[in-house]
């Protein structure tokens, strides 16, 4: 299974933002590129095109994508009637590793995906070790009996109470379950998803 081997902050440190899911992200502490002269660095004039490359590779980033993978979604929601940028939103939101992530049961989105990979991750009572896998409206998402026996997952029930999911998310937090109630949608995404389609349809 492909994956992203670049460092994890790069984007982080380069854009100025937080993209990764990490508490202890150095963006936090040093805003600015990395290297000698990041500090004094003036972030310079970005072009039209520079700005959808931006938003294209922070999404990438947040969600742990590779190009050919996030460009197949892109493709997918271009062939349907309607604003193309919602559609790509629900898609990447629907990823099963991105589900487990909103739920609480894994502190980021890479700690999800290996939940989900090793299959430690149920749909509908059955095991699913798909990161990739498209949630539905009305399936339920939860950890498998005999990994809530483990003591990896001891405190996943505190952690779940304490984490705010989206509104198109139900959890019960001591069953450690969560159910999709409608189309996933993000309120205040951090990226333009509008630039991104702009992007592919050059």
């Amino acid at each position: 299974m492909a994956r992203n081997l670049t460092p994890k902050h790069k984007l982080c440190r380069k854009y100025g933002e937080k993209l990764c899911d990490s508490a202890k992200c150095p963006v936090t502490r040093r805003s600015y590129p990395a290297g000698q002269h990041g500090p004094s660095q003036r972030r310079r004039k970005v072009s039209g095109y520079g700005k959808q490359l931006r938003e294209k590779q922070k999404v990438k980033m947040i969600y742990g994508l590779l190009e050919r993978q996030f460009a197949k979604y892109v493709a997918e929601a271009s062939k349907k009637t309607g604003d193309t940028s919602k559609f790509l939103l629900q898609y990447l939101e629907a990823r099963l590793d991105n589900v487990v992530y909103r739920m609480g049961l894994a502190p980021s989105r890479a700690a999800a995906r290996q939940l989900v990979s090793h299959g430690h991750i149920t749909v509908n009572g059955q095991k699913v070790n798909i990161p990739s896998y498209r949630v539905r409206v009305g399936e339920a998402v939860a950890l498998k009996t005999t990994s809530k026996q483990s003591k990896l997952f001891e405190k996943t029930s505190e952690t779940m109470a304490k984490k705010e999911v989206p509104s198109w998310l139900a959890v019960d937090a001591k069953a450690l379950t969560g159910k999709i109630l409608n189309s996933p949608t993000i309120e205040n995404p951090n990226f333009d998803a509008r630039s991104i389609i702009g992007f592919y349809s050059r």
